[in-house]
């Protein structure tokens, strides 16, 4: 049996041949009624678009690139990277896009990634975890190449990404909240337990803390690295620094669960003699956690969907024409989790 062709949708269905085609690539201009009866006949004949002629004219290759600067042992195991890739997944299924994933790992991975991209091999982008000084926006600039950021990219010491798409939580908001929370509860001994302040979350969500106590001394923020046990090296610190400390705010739940294990180590009972707040609201840390953890929830399912809607909106026009105009940057509203820990 050959394989259907465009021309034999559009007798099926009745219609011309560009008519089929404006249906398969979503363009506007065709009713309700004609879409219907076009789609009807490419799923009774069994139709799939020819992507390598598709591709010759409209020099798309259908697929993205997810570039992440995280090691990738610590990603797979990251839920909060999962939420995100999730919601990749989903936008980018709904588009007909295929993910390619890229690791950052060492200097030399730089030259590789940015000959990829440069390769014709994806139509856009989507960048995690950047830090401070980092070569992938500058980069990105220079290929020309439609992309988004998960989180305000940072250009330099004090120079704040401009004229980048991102989508961020408002993790400085989020911080603020829980400290007024800690605040709120009597407690006046609040350190925190910051991620690494060379990534903007890191950076927002210490901004947060400070915005409710800006007197607070240097000797309350302790520097981890969002995994369990650095949370617990933080902890400790914290103590150390801090012996009648009544409350501490963590970066993330990892943490958060690590210095949880040292309080219940050092005999510190939560929420009575230490109150706990963490960032994230993961399900698989929030609520196994003893007690459980009252947490910042951001959605990280929906900022993925968001990265890949805005990467689309940046990479076509109504016609599926490359668009040439950069899309506005989204920051989605976090909320505070009340669990046992505070």
């Amino acid at each position: 049996m050959r394989r259907p062709t465009l021309e034999d949708v559009a007798r099926r269905a009745g219609v011309s041949r560009s008519t089929v085609s404006r249906v398969i690539n979503g363009e506007p201009g065709v009713s309700a009624e004609v879409a219907e009866r076009a789609r009807k006949a490419v799923a009774e004949l069994g139709y799939v678009p020819n992507q390598a002629a598709r591709r010759l004219v409209t020099h798309r290759s259908g697929a993205v690139a997810v570039v992440v600067t995280e090691p990738r042992r610590r990603l797979f195991v990251d839920p909060v990277f999962d939420g995100l890739l999730h919601g990749i997944r989903g936008e980018l299924l709904r588009h007909g896009a295929q993910l390619v994933l890229l690791f950052v790992e060492e200097d030399d991975d730089y030259a590789r990634v940015a000959h990829f991209l440069s390769g014709g091999h994806v139509d856009g982008a989507l960048l995690f975890s950047l830090r401070a000084d980092d070569p992938l926006p500058g980069m990105i600039d220079r290929l020309d190449l439609p992309a988004v950021f998960g989180g305000r990219p940072v250009l330099g010491p004090g120079r704040w990404g401009r004229g980048h798409t991102y989508v961020g939580a408002d993790d400085r908001g989020g911080a603020a909240e829980a400290v007024r929370h800690l605040r709120s509860l009597g407690r006046r001994r609040i350190g925190t337990i910051t991620g690494p302040l060379d990534q903007v979350s890191s950076l927002d969500r210490l901004d947060g803390y400070r915005d409710v106590l800006p007197d607070a001394p240097p000797r309350m923020v302790v520097e981890g690295d969002y995994s369990r046990e650095g949370g617990a090296d933080a902890m400790a610190v914290l103590l150390g620094r801090c012996p009648d400390l009544d409350a501490v705010f963590v970066a993330s739940d990892k943490m958060a669960s690590g210095a949880l294990q040292v309080l219940r180590e050092r005999g510190r009972a939560v929420p009575e003699d230490v109150a706990v707040v963490g960032f994230d609201d993961l399900a698989s840390i929030a609520e196994a956690t003893d007690p459980p953890l009252t947490t910042v929830r951001q959605d990280t399912e929906e900022m993925g969907r968001l990265m890949a809607r805005l990467l689309f909106d940046d990479t076509r026009d109504d016609r599926g024409a490359p668009a040439g105009r950069a899309p506005a940057s989204v920051v989605t509203p976090t909320r505070l989790v009340l669990r046992k820990s505070a």
